[in-house]
């Protein structure tokens, strides 16, 4: 049970554990680990329950090590390491001590473990320590690797098979293990004298951490119920009646109870009832059975063939039974289809960590990109010292990487998530000889990995499927001679697209967006004034090679420079199905011979300019080529533009910088969340067709009525875990991201101290307003203390239902200031079931944050 063993055991003091949530410990001593191979600890029951105490890696890990921390040849510094008690968390030394969240890491955070100098950091600055020594430990967003060196290579083992069997465990668990770790975490921490009884102060301490503000009377005579001794000390059985009532869902409870009936218990045909009025696939007699055997946890029920209120909410909170469709979760589309028919996973500058100006760059972002189940990187190619090419945000402070080392790391980590094709787009700004240099080095490198020739058999009217690119690196280039300007410099594709705009406005004179580059960004060039970012040094330095011969996939294969006879290797066929080609207004109606080798890559504002000005003629283009669009310039933070209206017209390579959180993010992790998170989502059947006849902008009248009923939330995390008293206003938001006429945003009313205020205060009372428009009222906000509850029903007409994302977001509600963020789930509607279903939040840079949950009844309704 949840308590047995915290009463059981006299405990000592030592450095709090960090649940898997937030860092809120009020101390931060760092005593000397015990000796006892860390046994007596307190708090080891999470490890216990995880099958983990008595594994020699974890008891190492909780003893602790000191670990000699790399940052650079100069920086490296020895610090203590020790997993904590909760098994979920690690606590680190510093020289100077900081908040308590800041001297923890989370396992469930952690990205990979890798051994020997498999880092940048390590491969620069970790030659003094013999790589058996070393490990590196990656994690998910933002947060920079962490590269360590043991004192021994057995140390250095005991770490990354301890960390191992710690992640394969999390992973394992059901949402009731974690609420399970989470509330005895904090159940520990509440008892300050550790004497395993609760005071009612003590008490109080334990809500205010697991976010909740209850009344006081309340909250006593709650207390007082559970003090059967009346000795005003909560203990033993006591304590559990109280975390029983603490956690009880009463919403869960009233859904069980319409269909068991009087002997509260499911009968294998009452939860077919329930499974058939969820709308769940398949749903018979021996699914139902299946289910009581897998969830069920009692086991004289489980042999009658019976479901508790234990199980169905075992199975309410599992995988099979939340929001997504299980089966989305693997690759379920069709990947023979030409990869123009695909959306594509894409990343922009992605070799920067942070802004465009003067971020580091490293190849450790393509390594996330990759992770994240990105299909198509830019490698930004200039002259580097030594005869060796450098990518870089050219005329900028951003530090330089070698293209060999991202090449490295294209070979090691491409392929890690998805079998799936990589794109490598080129954006090139060498000479010929460095040029030959980077063709030596992608041949060298990738070997036979690399799309050198067209495929066997391939159909010359349509580009190659990513089945049979399976495992395969394409290159995106240009061709020569390359386009110039007045001067003879020669373009890339960025420039190229600001002239043609210059052009269709009728004047020569500079776009705002180059003009703004330039002041921010350019440098004098020999005799030539002003150079923006993409300008290429010297005259006759091409962007990316090979020479224009027409097009067609019938025609000879591009090469990425043109070299003498004596260096054939170099002159192998590079960009073979990826031609960068300019695109101008897309004809009405479609080319006689399709051209699905070029491709074109345009700003997000051409982009737009395009999807307004041709429509249907743009959708048509893109059902047989590929388009690339990318941020403006003007965007110095790495901030992202909002890919649903590329998506909405058909654009594949629709590219985001990835280091850069926020909604943006949240709605391309969405869209690439289905299919396996392979990188390849199939486009809508109207977005396939060369004589479609769909426009996003007329997309026709309401086909889809989507009904969502706001219910509960549970377990959402402290925004501010510093300050114990700080507490959540919660509301929810539903988002519609599709063609514009579904765009929508609806909120509900928000609950005052996570549903420990007064009982149906509502959003618009607290900000001393009425509710505002478009905010549905079918309900009333209520408080049942630890889970905040709303009842509201919100409601969407759809017209183009097959490109919708429906963005579920938690904001903490602010009278006088902007909400702060507080979780947030994205996912095709197609991918979304329907019935009661939990909604499993994460934080802004996507990671867990369990055991939050939202939620929901839904209902999709299809005229």
């Amino acid at each position: 049970m949840l308590c047995g063993r915290w009463r059981s055991r006299h405990r000592r003091r030592e450095e709090p554990p960090v649940p898997a949530q937030v860092a809120v410990p009020l101390a931060l001593p760092s005593p000397p680990a015990p000796q006892d191979g860390g046994n007596k600890r307190p708090g080891l029951r999470a490890l216990k329950k995880m099958g983990l105490t008595e594994d020699e890696d974890v008891r190492a890990m909780l003893r602790g090590s000191r670990l000699c921390k790399i940052r650079s040849r100069t920086w490296q510094k020895e610090r203590l390491y020790r997993l904590q008690e909760d098994g979920l968390s690690v606590w680190f030394q510093r020289r100077i001590p900081r908040a308590p969240s800041q001297h923890i890491f989370f396992v469930q955070h952690i990205e990979a473990v890798r051994e020997g100098h498999q880092s940048e950091g390590l491969r620069r600055f970790g030659g003094a320590f013999e790589p058996s020594r070393c490990l590196t430990i990656a994690f998910k967003g933002r947060r920079k690797n962490l590269d360590l060196a043991a004192p021994t290579a057995e140390e250095a083992q005991r770490w990354v098979r301890g960390l191992a069997k710690l992640r394969a465990r999390l992973d394992a668990m059901s949402q009731r293990e974690r609420l399970d770790h989470w509330i005895h975490f904090y159940l520990h921490r509440a008892d300050s004298n550790q004497d395993s009884k609760m005071s009612f102060k003590e008490i109080k301490n334990l809500l205010r951490m697991v976010n909740v503000d209850m009344n006081d009377m309340y909250a006593y005579s709650l207390f007082k119920e559970c003090d059967r001794s009346n000795n005003e000390w909560l203990e033993g059985p006591e304590i559990e009646e109280f975390l029983q009532r603490l956690l009880k869902r009463p919403e869960l409870e009233e859904i069980f109870h319409r269909y068991s009936g009087e002997d509260r218990v499911l009968s294998t045909p009452e939860l077919l009832e329930f499974l058939e009025d969820q709308g769940e696939d398949g749903a018979t007699l021996a699914h139902a059975q299946q289910l009581i055997h897998t969830y069920e946890l009692n086991e004289t029920a489980k042999q009658h063939e019976l479901m508790t209120l234990d199980g169905f909410m075992m199975y309410l909170l599992s995988p099979e039974g939340g929001c997504p469709e299980p089966a989305h979760t693997c690759v379920f589309q069709d990947m023979n289809q030409p990869l123009a028919h695909y959306f594509i996973s894409s990343s922009h500058n992605t070799y920067l960590t942070d802004s465009q100006i003067g971020g580091p760059s490293s190849t450790e972002a393509y390594v996330r990109a990759f992770a994240q189940g990105c299909r198509c990187v830019e490698l930004d190619c200039w002259e580097g010292p030594g005869g060796e090419p450098v990518i870089y945000h050219g005329h900028t402070l951003t530090s330089k990487i070698l293209f060999r080392d991202v090449i490295q790391a294209v070979r090691d980590h491409a392929f890690t998530l998805s079998p799936y094709p990589v794109i490598l787009s080129l954006e090139n700004h060498c000479g010929l000889e460095q040029q030959a240099a980077m063709a030596r080095h992608l041949h060298t490198i990738l070997g036979d990995m690399l799309v050198t020739q067209l495929l066997d058999s391939q159909n010359p009217e349509e580009l190659p499927s990513p089945e049979q690119l399976k495992g395969r690196v394409l290159v995106k280039g240009k061709r020569l001679p390359a386009a110039r300007n007045e001067d003879g410099r020669i373009l890339s594709d960025r420039e190229e697209d600001n002239e043609d705009e210059d052009e269709e406005r009728g004047g020569g004179g500079p776009r705002a967006e180059a003009a703004g580059e330039r002041a921010w960004l350019g440098q004098h060039g020999p005799g030539r004034g002003l150079m923006p970012l993409w300008s290429l040094g010297a005259g006759g330095r091409g962007k990316e090679g090979g020479r224009d011969q027409g097009s067609g996939v019938g025609r000879p294969p591009l090469r990425l420079v043109s070299q003498p006879s004596r260096s054939p290797r170099s002159c192998r066929p590079l960009a073979v199905y990826c031609w960068a080609s300019r695109l101008r207004t897309p004809a009405p109606c479609p080319q006689p011979r399709p051209q699905p080798c070029q491709v074109s890559s345009l700003s997000e504002r051409k982009a737009k300019k395009l999807i307004r000005e041709a429509g249907n003629s743009f959708i048509r283009h893109n059902a047989c080529q590929l388009t690339r669009v990318y941020p403006l310039g003007l965007r110095m933070n790495s901030a992202n533009y909002n890919p649903q209206e590329m998506w909405n017209s058909g654009c594949q390579l629709v590219a985001l910088n990835f280091q850069t959180p926020g909604y943006e993010m949240d709605l391309n992790a969405g869209r690439f969340l289905i299919n396996g998170q392979c990188g390849y989502v199939l486009k809508p059947a109207c977005l396939r067709q060369r004589d479609t006849t769909f426009d996003p902008e007329c997309p026709g009248p309401p086909r889809t009525t989507f009904t969502i009923q706001v219910l509960t939330a549970q377990q959402l995390p402290k925004l501010n875990a510093e300050k114990p008293n700080s507490i959540v206003d919660p509301l929810v938001r539903i988002e519609i991201h599709g063609v514009p006429a579904d765009c929508a945003c609806k909120e509900t009313n928000c609950v005052p101290n996570n549903g420990g205020g007064p009982a149906g205060a509502s959003r618009g009372q607290i900000a001393g307003s009425g509710a505002g428009a478009g905010r549905a009222l079918d309900g009333q906000a209520c408080a049942l203390g630890f889970n905040p509850r709303w009842g509201q029903t919100l409601q969407f007409q759809l017209r183009a239902p097959e490109l919708v994302l429906v963005r579920f977001v938690v904001e903490d509600y602010d009278a006088t200031s902007p909400n702060d963020f507080v979780g947030q789930f994205t996912l095709p509607l197609s991918s979304l079931k329907q019935g009661y279903r939990h909604i499993h939040l994460l934080s802004k840079d996507g990671a867990s944050l369990s055991p939050a949950t939202l939620f929901v009844h839904i209902c999709i309704q299809r005229s």
